[in-house]
């Protein structure tokens, strides 16, 4: 499905003189600085987003998966998701832009373990899960799950599914955070006459700090604006904005490519996201067609980037039968897919903004003044929500900082590249 939103407001944008002042400054205008918008401006502040591209959306969020799990392996990412998905499925009600669509599908994710070891350790999650509340994971044999879809592997030996979790328009879900921040007098429960503009083809270039070292704006290549909160929203970028106010933030960008067939009829479109418990190989129905990916824990670590090259080489470790994370492994029918010849294909590419933990950064940092709302690790746009309105009730006094979970500088263990 097309998404076609083009009927209702668009968000505001500033292409002349930036504002001398605003209540809050966010950097960055994917779904996380689109979000803290959102929730700003719901709160009644005048916010300026600032994004150094031309467009909001384009760059990592544009790459997204566009997929929503609760299947989660600690507490606190499932309550963002929990939070995020009570908006979603009622956006257009709470937003104010009544029709709004953001192609929700849930359709389910399917976990799929090849190994007795895997499948252990499904279990063990499962279990884990139900002790956070969430208890609609179903746990199935290879032949219960086969005998629901049976595209899947003779090799697959049980599966996890949750039939709630699904696919959401990634792109549809940021402009619609935009558009309701800069009309957001029309959201349920807004609060004052909050606003937010969006000042793109803008680069932060420093910080501005009172006598006292406060953080107290931003500079640009187009002037500074004060603010007495400001917010970096800026993904892969993040760490890079931060050490402009002597910020050590340790966001790690690496490289995730995703594998767009638009038009696979094989492919059910009614059907879950199937997953490889053992290569992390994936493929959701998507467009005709489907998205394939893989995360790659062998990917390096590399600067933020503007323009993300692509590898073909991914492509070919998805759909060649011969590879180790061949998505045939999972089922069959890829292996004709690569028999008759792949349909055309495209590569996307976009940075996962790893921190160690691979849970994100809320709230307020050691440089007062400055706030993030970052370090998603690949779950951006389903914590979107979640994420953003904790950072505004942190930034509001709202909330303690000291008891968020997420917040900077928490105690943290590295965790392996190779868990989704």
């Amino acid at each position: 499905m097309i998404v076609d939103n083009s009927a209702f407001p668009t968000y505001d944008r500033n292409d002349g003189e930036l504002p001398a002042s605003v209540d809050l400054v966010v950097i960055g205008a994917g779904v996380a600085g689109a979000a803290t918008a959102y929730f700003a401006a719901r709160a009644g502040l005048k916010v300026l987003v600032i994004e150094r591209r031309s467009s909001i959306a384009s760059l990592t969020t544009a790459a997204s998966t566009g997929a929503f799990r609760l299947q989660h392996d600690n507490a606190d990412e499932l309550a963002l998701v929990q939070e995020g998905l009570a908006l979603y499925l009622n956006f257009a009600e709470e937003s104010g832009l009544t029709g709004w669509n953001l192609d929700i599908r849930q359709q389910g994710y399917l976990f799929c373990s090849r190994t007795e070891a895997s499948a252990a350790k499904g279990r063990e999650l499962v279990a884990l899960q139900r002790t956070f509340g969430l208890t609609d994971v179903e746990l199935l044999s290879g032949d219960e799950a086969r005998a629901r879809w049976s595209y899947l592997s003779p090799e697959i030996r049980q599966v996890r599914f949750r039939a709630g979790d699904g696919f959401i328009d990634q792109v549809a879900l940021t402009h619609g955070y935009a558009a309701a921040s800069s009309h957001a007098a029309h959201i349920s429960g807004a609060s004052g006459s909050g606003h937010a503009t969006y000042a793109l083809e803008t680069t932060v270039t420093g910080f501005v700090r009172d006598a006292s070292g406060v953080v107290t704006g931003v500079a640009t290549n187009r002037g500074a604006v004060h603010a007495p909160q400001t917010v970096i929203a800026a993904g892969p970028w993040s760490g890079v904005v931060a050490k402009l106010a002597a910020l050590d933030l340790p966001i790690a960008p690496t490289i995730r490519q995703k594998l767009v067939m638009p038009n696979l009829p094989v492919i059910d479109q009614s059907g879950p996201m199937t997953i490889d418990d053992e290569t992390g190989s994936h493929w959701r129905p998507a467009l005709a067609g489907a998205f394939a990916l893989r995360t790659d824990p062998t990917t390096p670590v590399g600067e933020p980037l503007l323009e993300v090259p692509t590898d073909e080489a991914m492509a070919h470790a998805l759909l060649d039968p011969a590879s180790p994370t061949s998505l045939a492994l999972l089922a069959p029918f890829w292996r004709d897919v690569w028999r008759d010849g792949p349909p055309a294909w495209r590569l996307q590419a976009g940075q996962y903004e790893y921190t160690p933990d691979h849970r994100p950064f809320l709230g307020p940092t050691d440089q007062a003044g400055l706030f993030v709302n970052t370090g998603y690790s690949g779950h951006g746009v389903m914590c979107s929500a979640g994420g953003a309105r904790r950072t505004v009730d942190l930034l509001l006094g709202r909330a303690a900082a000291a008891e968020e979970p997420l917040r900077v500088g928490r105690p943290m263990a590295s965790r392996s590249r190779d868990v989704l």
